[in-house]
């Protein structure tokens, strides 16, 4: 009989790696929360129009996402564009893509700017991670780009991503966001090169779920798996007064809902897991009637906006896909049990609309078609110092029981072509780990 593998958790990754075990024989089910499957990555509709949920796009560098979007036949699909990006710094915008916009950008000196591009070249080429991880991003910040350059950017920049957290933050995490950033373009005289899929990843999760359902893969949607815990030689998946039994079991879901759900781990283990900090979104999407401008991100250096940046997605994406309109999507990041967090829509609807305010001050809200917001409590793990040492192993103390997630990440930032990768590790764990059903063979793991 093949190998009966249950994955806990049907986003990109839980989906990826089901189609990787399936594809090696094995008899895999899908177990998800939400009423169908593709999680951060999932489309919603809004003004008639249907996009994606949170914001997302496509690298060249993103080798992993490009081979899957191969494997499926997507590659034709793929469209690439050249962006620009801005920053929102005393009170204005600027626009920062080319080297004539870096020349003219008016918040740093002549000085500072040289020390800041030398700086962004040294980050990129910089190859000791583990030491990285070892020491705050501020530390690490204020010597390679100098006290002023990290006072006037890069502390505002990382508390509009990380709030009060940013203090912890680890230099990996702000050198990975360098190094992906800088990957998007040619040559440092060249904009930004983005990509999407036509359709949005709407597209890719109905492909991928065609490609598992031809594969064999059950999908179990709509459903909370409350514990997972070993049944004699195999491991029992309860759900829903339900209880099923396999071989192996992946459980790919935040790691906070991973230490509630596999409470027979040793207590150092769940330990670890407890320890993880996440920060959840808080994300409105607008479908505007004209654009706001003509950069694809604005990065935002001012406290007094209540949003990490604004997002305007039809810089990339032809409006004709979203009935005309201009899509924008503005995020903020912040703990789940945080004021904001739980304030209502309403609220955070006018918040965000008087930032944008402040923001574009021709903004007038009678152009919004539609706005809808949304809210997931688990997003990414905090890069806090020393983050990749704490990391768990795949491979857990409970035989047959593995935990794959985004926070094993290591010197990466959270984006679909880094979650795929953990999937593929994840796929070769379960392949190493030994077959068989002795006793003996689980008197230790696997």
């Amino acid at each position: 009989m093949a190998q009966r593998v249950a994955v806990v958790g049907g986003g990109m990754l839980g989906m990826t790696l089901a189609l990787r075990l399936a594809r090696e024989g094995r008899s895999v089910t899908i177990f998800e929360r939400s009423p169908s499957v593709g999680g951060l990555a999932a489309p919603w509709e809004i003004g008639g129009a249907t996009w994606d949920r949170y914001y997302h796009v496509i690298l060249r560098s993103d080798v992993r996402l490009l081979a899957l979007l191969d494997e499926l036949d997507l590659t034709s699909a793929l469209r690439w564009k050249s962006v620009g990006s801005a920053f929102f710094i005393d009170g204005r915008i600027h626009p920062f893509s080319t080297l004539a916009d870096f020349v003219a950008f008016p918040a740093v000196g002549p000085i500072d700017k040289v020390r800041l591009g030398l700086g962004i070249l040294k980050a990129t080429r910089e190859r000791d991670l583990e030491q990285l991880d070892a020491v705050t991003a501020e530390e690490w910040l204020r010597k390679v780009f100098g006290a002023k350059l990290y006072e006037r950017l890069w502390q505002p920049l990382l508390r509009a991503k990380l709030g009060d957290a940013y203090a912890q933050a680890s230099a990996s995490f702000i050198h990975a966001t360098i190094a992906r950033l800088f990957g998007a373009r040619k040559n440092s005289r060249q904009r930004e090169e983005f990509g999407y899929v036509e359709g949005g990843y709407a597209t890719i999760v109905d492909r991928l779920t065609e490609r598992l359902a031809e594969a064999g893969v059950r999908f179990k949607t709509g459903v909370d798996v409350n514990a997972v815990r070993r049944s004699g030689a195999a491991l029992a998946v309860a759900y829903d007064s339900v209880s099923e039994t396999y071989d192996r079991v992946v459980v790919t879901v935040p790691t906070p809902i991973a230490a509630r759900i596999c409470d027979a781990l040793a207590p150092d283990e769940l330990l670890r897991l407890r320890s993880i900090r996440y920060h959840g979104i808080v994300c409105a999407s607008l479908l505007l009637d004209r654009p706001l401008g003509n950069a694809y991100i604005t990065n935002i250096a001012d406290s007094r906006i209540p949003f990490t940046g604004a997002i305007e997605m039809t810089a990339l994406v032809d409006r004709d896909a979203l009935g005309g309109g201009s899509l924008v999507y503005l995020p903020r990041y912040v703990d789940a049990r945080s004021p904001f967090y739980l304030m209502n829509d309403a609220s955070v609807q006018e918040s965000f609309v008087l930032g944008l305010q402040r923001m574009h001050r021709t903004f007038d809200p009678s152009q919004i078609r539609a706005l809808r917001i949304s809210r997931a409590p688990y997003v990414f793990a905090l890069p806090e110092v020393g983050s990749a040492r704490r990391i768990l192993p795949m491979q857990t103390s409970v035989p047959g029981l593995f935990l794959a997630n985004s926070s094993q990440i290591v010197s990466g930032t959270l984006n679909v072509n880094e979650t795929i990768g953990i999937a593929m590790q994840a796929a070769e764990a379960v392949a190493e780990c030994a077959t068989g059903h002795e006793e003996a063979r689980y008197e230790a793991v696997c």
